[in-house]
C-alpha cells in the first residue's frame, strides 16, 4: 500500500458537463474517493487547477491582461476550488486543511511545508492552492512541487481518459495507451502528459507519475494498493 500520495485534479473536471464553474455532485465524488484512500490509511496532498473559472495563458491571449496578471488571476481560481473542495471533504466527514502559496489568512493557512507534513500525519487531507505562488508555472508544476516537498511516494494526475495515449484518443481512434514510458519519452516525444518543467521535476526527483481517470470509481484506492491495470506510469 502506498502511504502518501498527491493527487492533482484539473478545474476543468470540477465543471462536468457545464464546462464552467463548479458541480457540486463532482465535488461529492471527489471527496467520497478521496475517503476511500484515508479510511485505508492513505495520506492524501490534493492541488487543484483553476480552468473552469479561467485560465492565465487565456485571459492574456489578447494582450489586453499582462501574462503575470492573467496567472494571478489563474491562481485566485484554484483557491475557490480549493475551498470547495475542502467543504466537500469535510461534508463526508474528513479533516481538512487549504493552503495557499499566495496568503489570505481569512481563507486558509500559508504554505509551510512541515506544518502540511504534521497535517498529513495526523490524518488530515492537504489542499494546496493558489499554485507555485509565481506566474509562468503551471498547476502540474505545483503539483510536482508539492509531492516533492511533502516528499509523497507518487503524484496521480486524475483526468478525464484512462492513461497516456500517443494521440488523441477523443480524436484518434487509432491512438494507442502507453502503459508505461520513461520520463525522456515524455520530454523527446512531447506527449503531453505534463508540462515539461513539471516532468523534469519529476524525473529530478524520482517522482513517479500515475496518469487515471478520475471518474473510474474506486480507481485511486486501486492505485494505491499497486493495481496500476487502468493507468499509465511515467518514471
Amino acid at each position: 500500500m502506498i502511504k502518501r500520495i498527491l493527487v492533482k485534479f484539473s478545474g476543468e473536471a470540477l465543471a462536468g458537463e457545464n464546462g464552467y464553474g463548479i458541480d457540486t455532485q463532482i465535488l461529492n465524488y471527489i471527496a467520497s474517493e478521496i475517503k476511500e484512500l484515508v479510511d485505508n490509511g492513505v495520506e492524501v496532498g490534493i492541488v487543484v487547477g483553476g480552468g473552469n473559472i479561467i485560465r492565465g495563458v487565456s485571459a492574456a491571449a489578447d494582450g489586453i491582461i499582462k501574462r503575470t496578471s492573467g496567472d494571478y488571476m489563474g491562481m485566485l481560481a484554484t483557491v475557490i476550488n480549493g475551498v470547495a473542495i475542502q467543504e466537500a471533504l469535510e461534508h463526508i466527514g474528513l479533516d481538512a486543511r487549504l493552503q495557499s502559496a499566495i496568503e489570505m489568512h481569512e481563507i486558509g493557512e500559508s504554505f509551510i511545508v512541515r506544518r502540511a507534513r504534521r497535517h498529513l500525519e495526523k490524518g488530515r487531507v492537504v489542499i494546496f492552492a493558489g499554485g507555485t505562488g509565481n506566474p509562468y508555472f503551471t498547476t502540474d508544476t505545483a503539483a510536482t512541487l508539492r509531492a516533492s516537498e511533502i516528499e509523497a511516494e507518487v503524484l496521480i494526475k486524475a483526468t478525464k481518459v484512462d492513461g497516456v495515449y500517443d494521440k488523441d484518443p477523443n480524436k484518434f481512434s487509432d491512438a494507442v495507451k502507453l502503459d508505461a514510458l520513461s520520463y525522456d519519452e515524455a520530454l523527446n516525444d512531447h506527449i503531453r502528459v505534463m508540462d515539461d518543467t513539471a516532468i523534469a521535476l519529476a524525473k529530478e526527483n524520482g517522482l513517479p507519475i500515475l496518469v487515471c481517470n478520475m471518474f473510474q470509481k474506486g480507481n485511486l484506492l486501486a492505485i494505491a494498493k499497486g493495481d496500476m491495470t487502468h493507468c499509465s506510469v511515467v518514471k
